[in-house]
């Protein structure tokens, strides 16, 4: 089958998208300076301080969505599987943040870092759902 249109158009917008956070994660791991400088001392004492598990929570949802993005640009099956365990990881580093962490998000970076999360896990939602749908449709071998 032929891909449609459509699954070119949502593939390599949800690349470039989920490029955006690939390139966020890195820039934080590294601490690199000029990205590092966009925030206030308490914001990087926090990022500096996420327990391990949330780490890999948060790095294992970042590189499952960019995987999800190619599997789905190359036709794969595996492309919703791959955003639907990306979601998981990253509820549970959203739960982290926002329920368990002593000094949650929104304490240090308002109640932007909350609506933005929310954009995340919504577009998250919609690409897994698209995925889906184009393996129904035989679209993705």
């Amino acid at each position: 089958m032929r891909a449609p249109w459509h699954l070119w158009l949502i593939g390599i917008v949800s690349l470039i998208w989920n490029g955006f956070g690939a390139a966020d994660y890195i820039m934080t791991q590294i601490q690199f300076e000029p990205y590092m400088s966009q925030f206030t001392d308490v914001q990087r004492e926090y990022f500096s301080s996420l327990p391990g598990w949330v780490q890999g929570s948060w790095a294992l949802a970042v590189w499952l969505s960019v995987l999800g993005s190619i599997l789905l640009l190359v036709r794969s099956r595996f492309a919703g599987a791959s955003f639907g365990l990306a979601l998981l990881f990253m509820a549970a580093t959203f739960v982290h943040n926002f329920i368990l962490a002593d000094v949650r998000m929104n304490q240090i970076a308002g109640s932007a870092a909350l609506w933005f999360s929310l954009a995340i896990v919504i577009v998250a939602l919609l690409l897994w759902s698209y995925a889906r749908a184009m393996r129904q449709r035989g679209v993705l071998a």
